[in-house]
């Protein structure tokens, strides 16, 4: 590590949350806290267990690792080393972990360690962890698109195909599952019971490239956040029935909703945070556009507070573009098109969004 580049990032800190706090003047949410925890590799999912007060940062690469933290203080608390992982989430009921590596990492939800590793099909990517019948669902842009993990014992109990790349999952909490499938513009319905697919919505007609998932389970709302149009479909979960959009910012990876306080949020690469106001079922709107640091485009929710939580770190200068570098995906955002600038040693960082 560069002693000077990590003094700089670390410096840099306090600058960045004056400059934000200048611009978040206009609404209720703003960052309240930028915890820089450093540390290697690269990352991808957060992911909040309100109830056992702990979050959870994946890390990838050589220097994969679980890192666990306390949601309350953003003290470390344990780590899951030995795991490259996009993500990872813990079930209360069965004290269990699972982190999508490959192989799938399955952890003790109180001590971190690992229980097994458990070999699947497919490129582990985003997850969802179902409380309705103790389940876990790998996610991956290859097929199987979807492998089904029983919480009790890490058991494969089956895959579902959905006809395409799915980005993020939801649940309604009584067997059905909703994921938004990126490349096919459309967010597929499954039957957790009988783990097949019995219904796909199609939202072409607003816009693609969905890559986050948000669901009021009361009122059967879903929250689509897509890259294409940069906007927010809203719809019916029951028919799939669009009932409006509204615009977000660029390079949105992740949504999450507040049933506390009826409000969707999406995050973007760009450096924005949308929250939507469900003011009533079928009236919505956009109520504040959050600044945040740049990629911090992933989130979850603490219920328990209402805080959000994402992540990110300083990066340096953009590299000179590489002529033999595969194409961006169809639909990326301007930040992952070319070279990606290099990140910072020691930059990492872990903020704290809330009123």
């Amino acid at each position: 590590m560069d002693y000077r580049l990590f003094v700089g990032a670390a410096l840099a800190v306090p600058f960045l949350f004056a400059s934000l706090a200048a611009a978040q003047e206009s609404g209720p949410y703003k960052v309240l806290k930028i915890q820089v925890t450093g540390g290697d590799g690269g990352f991808d999912y957060v992911t909040a267990d309100s109830d056992g007060r702990n979050l959870y940062v994946a890390r990838s690469g050589q220097a994969g690792h679980i890192g666990v933290f306390n949601l309350d203080t953003l003290a470390q608390v344990g780590d899951i080393p030995g795991t490259s992982a996009h993500g990872g989430a813990v079930d209360t009921a069965t004290g269990h972990g699972f982190a999508t590596s490959k192989p799938v990492t399955m952890f003790d939800a109180k001590t971190f360690a690992i229980l097994k590793k458990i070999d699947v099909q497919g490129n582990p990517d985003g997850y969802l962890n179902d409380a309705y019948n103790h389940r876990f669902y790998v996610l991956s842009h290859a097929a199987p698109n979807i492998t089904v993990l029983d919480d009790k014992d890490g058991s494969i109990l089956g895959t579902i195909d959905i006809g395409g790349a799915p980005e993020q999952a939801v649940t309604d909490g009584h067997g059905k599952i909703y994921v938004d499938i990126e490349d096919k513009d459309a967010i597929a319905v499954i039957e957790a019971d009988t783990m097949k697919m019995v219904g796909k919505y199609d939202v072409s007609s607003k816009g693609g490239g969905c890559a986050g998932l948000a669901l009021d389970a009361k009122n059967g709302i879903l929250f689509a956040a897509c890259r294409d149009k940069k906007n927010m479909i809203i719809l019916s979960a029951k028919d799939g029935h669009i009932l409006t959009d509204l615009p977000i910012g660029s390079g949105c990876d992740g949504a999450t909703f507040n049933p506390d306080t009826m409000e969707a949020f999406s995050s973007q690469g760009d450096g924005t945070l949308t929250v939507i106001k469900e003011n009533a079922p079928t009236d919505f709107s956009v109520e504040e556009t959050v600044p945040t640091p740049a990629r911090a485009k992933v989130l979850t929710l603490d219920a328990k507070t209402g805080h959000i939580l994402t992540i990110t770190a300083e990066y340096g200068p953009v590299p000179p573009p590489d002529p033999n570098a595969p194409p961006p995906p169809p639909g990326a955002p301007a930040w992952m098109r070319g070279p990606r600038p290099p990140m910072i040693p020691g930059s990492f960082q872990i903020l704290v969004i809330g009123k």
